[in-house]
């Protein structure tokens, strides 16, 4: 291997978690221990997404091998990527070499790489060398033998948690002041501004803006164009005046949510928020207004990354809509509030159940692939559960008309390997949020009820 250059040992879990992981180390050195291919070969049966990494990974290393012409592995092969996978600093200049004998085969696996690595540093002492594990454990492990151990970090969307966007933003109380040229007109019953835009104003689209105090007024961000944005002044859900399926937003963020989820020209909305926000509520409230009263969509689709919390309550009968069911004691909740009409009875409520029933269909993730929904509303529960990979595959199953929502807490996060900055969701607000048809809120204020509100904050 060549001085000067890193070699990075990767662990089983990361070609898993990312099997294009093998091409994210730049000029450096991959090493894959023996223990690390056998460990692929089990996990590669089966249909989940697990099994497919396995295979996809098996699939690189015999190109990079039959590229090589079947020589040079003990030379290392060159990380050339392969054709299709982009890659954001350039393509791989290193080179990947397996272990070359295997050890004795006893113990854990853990163990075996450990040794793999130990073997390595006895081989090239004057080498830097790093293990790369998504397993918490083997990296303390590996610290106590002195191995500089170190989490896969490629796909992070960010360094720090307390960076993502949130969506909304406050403008000063000079804002009128500083933009004394400003223009503005009404169309269709919208009042809009343009304004010359600061260098302190830093917007994206949908972004929502909203001035404090007395004279409060929300805007929304419509398009940010050559140092010139057009504003828009948001409609109002706050009153019984106007309401969504009988919702009203109780605070300025589930304002700002109501405007974005009933807006044709969004087609993605991530809201982020912790339990009693009204997350469900709102998006549900949206889908069926444009549903059933409007006909923007056909159907509500809903779904959701089923992790279980506690242990396993095994295999459930039944169709794949009943299967998913038990998962969906949100939905159900939100729609007992939503179908609760005023009059008509226990008779009247049933009816509007089935009503409502036909036009909301459950479905499983697992089945997803392939898929092309035109003219839905697609709502994703649970997406802080979702890798990077996963909600790439299920936001890419949208065809015309449809519009999907994202909806999740990174701080329940349930999936093992996954953490705040490196969860799904947190990815697609950062990676969307410069697109023109795409919104993002973060809701902070529960409004489930006083004792909930206490319990996030006390417990």
């Amino acid at each position: 291997m060549t001085r000067g250059k890193r070699i990075y040992v990767l662990d089983t879990n990361v070609l898993l978690h990312d099997p294009t992981s093998l091409f994210r180390f730049e000029e450096h050195d991959v090493l894959i221990p023996m223990t690390v291919l056998e460990e692929l070969d089990e996990k590669k049966k089966g249909g989940s997404e697990t099994a497919r990494n396995a295979r996809q990974v098996s699939r690189f290393l015999n190109e990079l091998i039959e590229r090589g012409n079947g020589h040079g592995i003990k030379e290392g092969l060159p990380l050339a990527s392969p054709e299709g996978i982009r890659l954001r600093k350039g393509g791989a200049e290193g080179r990947l070499y397996f272990q070359a004998r295997t050890g004795a085969g006893h113990g854990k696996a853990d163990n075996q790489i450990i040794d793999a690595v130990l073997e390595l540093r006895e081989q090239q002492p004057k080498a830097s060398i790093a293990l790369v594990s998504k397993d918490i454990n083997l990296r303390i492990k590996a610290t106590i033998y002195g191995i500089d151990a170190e989490d896969y970090e490629n796909d992070r969307a960010l360094d720090d948690f307390s960076l993502l966007y949130t969506g909304h933003a406050a403008l000063p109380e000079d804002f009128w002041d500083r933009h004394p040229e400003l223009r503005s007109w009404s169309e269709r019953g919208h009042t809009y501004y343009e304004v010359e835009t600061g260098k302190d104003e830093t917007w994206f689209p949908h972004q929502c803006l909203y001035l404090p105090g007395e004279n409060s007024v929300e805007l929304r961000v419509l398009e940010v164009r050559d140092g010139k944005a057009r504003l828009v002044l948001m409609d109002d859900y706050a009153g019984s005046a106007r309401t969504v399926w009988g919702i009203a937003a109780r605070n300025r963020e589930q304002n700002f949510a109501l405007n974005v989820l009933m807006d044709p020209d969004v087609d993605f909305v991530t809201l982020l928020g912790t339990a009693g926000t009204g997350k469900t509520l709102l998006t549900l409230a949206a889908g069926l207004a444009q549903t059933m009263d409007q006909q923007r969509y056909r159907e509500i689709i809903m779904t959701r990354a089923t992790v279980s919390v506690g242990e396993d309550i095994g295999f459930l009968p039944g169709t794949e809509e009943e299967k998913m069911t038990p998962w969906m004691g949100a939905l159900t909740d939100n729609l007992e509030v939503l179908a609760n009409p005023e009059e008509g009875g226990t008779w009247g409520r049933a009816v509007t159940n089935d009503l409502l029933a036909s036009r909301i269909k459950i479905r499983s993730m697992n089945f997803m692939r392939g898929r092309t929904f035109l003219g839905r509303y697609l709502i994703i529960d649970e997406a802080q559960n979702l890798t990077p990979k996963q909600m790439k595959t299920l936001i890419t199953r949208a065809g015309p008309g449809t519009k999907i929502v994202c909806l999740g807490n990174v701080e329940q996060i349930d999936t093992p390997y996954l953490t705040e900055t490196t969860s799904g969701l947190t990815y697609a607000v950062d990676r969307f949020k410069q697109w023109q048809h795409s919104a993002h809120i973060t809701l902070r204020r529960g409004e489930r009820s006083r004792l909930a509100d206490f319990a996030s904050e006390a417990l």
